[in-house]
């Protein structure tokens, strides 16, 4: 089989574009389907949607080039504030509070918005030898035989390469033609992403108010007056309310959100998105391997959707990278099997977890806010406890890729 790349990655969102620069770094041909036009979507305006990255993914950002683009464009999370109640009535006596000063790694992670991070992606991409991108097309189809995987584009152009990614999100057509099954479950929930444009500073503290309808975070962009939320409602609740026109949006998230920042207001688009959880059975197949959406969707309840991304970019890379470097292939069964044995269960693990603490928070039975709670308040009174969760949302913790320690591989 004649091979256009040595990895085809299907989908360039975010973890495409960064599997794509990892690979070229260490010596391997990487070709990226990306289905939109990247020129659109680089020059995109503010519109509030923004990811909260973590230490560890942070790291990765910088061993790849892309973190020094934008670092004068992220805000720094200095604290985390988690707070249980009910709209308009305020939060509980108990809740959680992290401090970036119980850590030695500095602030707990960064605020960036979509637009900055996608465009430092593209004109990293552009730089770095070894990248070719294909924008507009989409895999139609895809064969895989004993040396290689062939795609079928859009276009009827066709490629060949070694391996092939999927980075293509939850309705993966990676997966789905590789007959790779998900389990999961809706959550009855949608979620209502929108910026905030605040009286007072947020000062860098990240909210999250659990309320039985969903939770709503409030998430600090730079500048001090900007926040992102990400707002849970019932499906039918959820379109009510993006279906209102601003004003009414405002008044119906006024008595959730709360007078701490002061007067607030609309700053950028609405958007919605339904949530669910969603896992791939596996996440590699012959010659095929799937990457954060297209292995696991999980709630956003803890923003870690795209930090378990960037996991899975740092593991497969270095799996790939070493791989070559021994000699062997970069589809190789014993490659892609060890890739599985290191990301499965970690990322199983979390989106279960996510899943255990929607239920827990969404619920107004009574037993179960003072369980909470109080399990709340416990944590927070207990610092090596809480130094222990923040460490561990932050990335720090267990076997890591060494991408995800800031050293490239």
């Amino acid at each position: 089989m004649k091979m256009d790349a040595d990895i085809l990655i299907a989908g360039g969102g975010l973890n495409g574009p960064a599997l794509a620069l990892a690979l070229a770094q260490g010596g391997l041909r990487v070709t990226v389907i990306d289905a939109r036009a990247a020129p659109l979507r680089a020059e995109a305006g503010f519109d509030g949607r923004a990811y909260a990255l973590a230490i560890a993914s942070v790291r990765l950002l910088t061993a790849i080039g892309v973190w020094p683009l934008v670092a004068d464009k992220a805000q720094p999370i200095l604290e985390i504030k988690a707070s249980d109640g009910r709209a308009g009535e305020g939060a509980a006596p108990f809740f959680l509070h992290f401090d970036a000063a119980e850590i030695e790694e500095g602030p707990m992670g960064h605020m960036l918005e979509d637009r900055h991070l996608y465009a430092a992606f593209l004109h990293a991409m552009e730089t770095v030898p070894g990248i070719t991108l294909l924008s507009g097309e989409s895999v139609q189809s895809q064969e895989v035989e004993p040396s290689g995987a062939t795609v079928t584009l859009a276009s009827g152009r066709r490629l060949s390469a070694g391996l092939l990614v999927g980075c293509d999100g939850r309705g993966s057509g990676v997966a789905a033609r590789a007959g790779i099954r998900r389990i999961g479950w809706g959550y009855g929930q949608t979620a209502l992403v929108t910026a905030i444009r605040h009286e007072r500073d947020h000062q860098g503290i990240a909210q999250q108010f659990f309320m039985p309808s969903g939770p709503l975070a409030i998430l600090p962009l730079k500048g001090g007056h900007h926040s992102s939320i990400v707002w849970s409602e019932a499906d039918a609740t959820a379109a009510a309310i993006q279906a209102l026109p601003d004003a009414g949006y405002l008044e119906t998230l006024r008595p959730r959100f709360g007078d701490f920042l002061g007067e607030i207001s609309l700053a950028g688009d609405r958007f919605t998105y339904p949530l669910s959880l969603s896992l791939a059975e596996r996440f590699i197949a012959p010659r095929l391997a799937l990457v954060g959406d297209a292995a696991h969707g999980v709630h956003p309840i803890a923003g870690q959707g795209l930090n378990l991304g960037l996991r899975d970019v740092a593991a497969l890379a270095e799996v790939l990278i070493l791989a070559r470097r021994r000699g062997e292939e970069p589809g190789s069964p014993a490659a892609l099997e060890e890739y599985q044995l290191w990301r499965r269960f970690d990322s199983t693990a979390l989106a279960l977890g996510m899943d255990a603490v929607n239920r827990l928070f969404s619920s107004d039975n009574p037993l179960l806010r003072l369980g909470r709670d109080l399990g709340m308040g416990m944590v927070n009174a207990l610092p090596g406890l809480r130094r222990g969760f923040i460490r561990q949302a932050a990335g720090l913790t267990g076997e890591l890729p060494k991408l995800l320690t800031g050293r490239q591989v």
